[in-house]
C-alpha cells in the first residue's frame, strides 16, 4: 500500500514540476518580471523551492486525489485539487496583498487562477495514476483487494452504499 501511494505522490509532484516549470519559464515569466521585478531575486532558493513542491504535492495526495480514489471519482480529486490550490495560493497571495507595500492586485488574481487550474490538473494526474495502477493490481491478481476503501455512495464515511 505505501508504495501504491509513493508513485501516485512522484507522478503527481512530476506532473506539478513540469506543468510549473512551463508556466513560470515560459508563459508567465514576464508577467512577473513586470509585476515583481523589484522584489525578485537574482538566484532561486532552491532549498525553499523544493521543500514547497515537496509539501503541495503531500498535501494534493491527502486532500484531493485519496478522497477522489475513494468516491471513484476523477470530477471528485480535480474539485477538491482546485480548491486546494486556491485556498494555498490566495493564502500566499492574500497575505501578500494585505502586508507587503505596492503588491500588485493583479498578481494575486492571476496567481490564484494559476494555483486553482494547477492544482486540478496535477490532482486529475495522480487520481489517473491511482486508477491505472489499481485496475492493473485487479488484472494481475483478482483475489488481491484494493487499497482503497469501497466507493461510498451517499456522503458519510459511515454511509457504505
Amino acid at each position: 500500500m505505501t508504495l501504491y501511494y509513493l508513485k501516485i505522490y512522484t507522478t503527481t509532484l512530476a506532473g506539478l514540476l513540469a506543468i510549473d516549470a512551463i508556466w513560470l519559464s515560459v508563459v508567465a515569466k514576464g508577467f512577473y518580471r513586470r509585476q515583481l521585478g523589484y522584489l525578485l531575486a537574482d538566484e532561486v532558493n532552491w532549498w525553499a523551492a523544493i521543500s514547497f513542491y515537496l509539501l503541495f504535492a503531500a498535501g494534493v495526495l491527502v486532500f484531493a486525489i485519496v478522497p477522489g480514489l475513494q468516491a471513484d471519482s476523477l470530477r471528485i480529486a480535480a474539485l477538491l485539487g482546485g480548491f486546494f490550490g486556491l485556498v494555498s495560493y490566495a493564502t500566499y497571495d492574500l497575505t501578500s496583498l494585505a502586508m507587503v507595500k505596492n503588491w500588485p492586485v493583479t498578481v494575486t488574481l492571476v496567481d490564484m487562477a494559476w494555483g486553482t487550474v494547477l492544482t486540478a490538473v496535477a490532482s486529475s494526474i495522480g487520481y489517473l495514476t491511482g486508477s491505472w495502477l489499481e485496475a492493473r493490481q485487479v488484472a494481475r491478481s483478482p483475489p488481491v483487494s484494493s487499497p482503497i476503501p469501497p466507493r461510498m455512495t451517499r456522503g458519510h464515511p459511515s454511509e457504505k452504499g
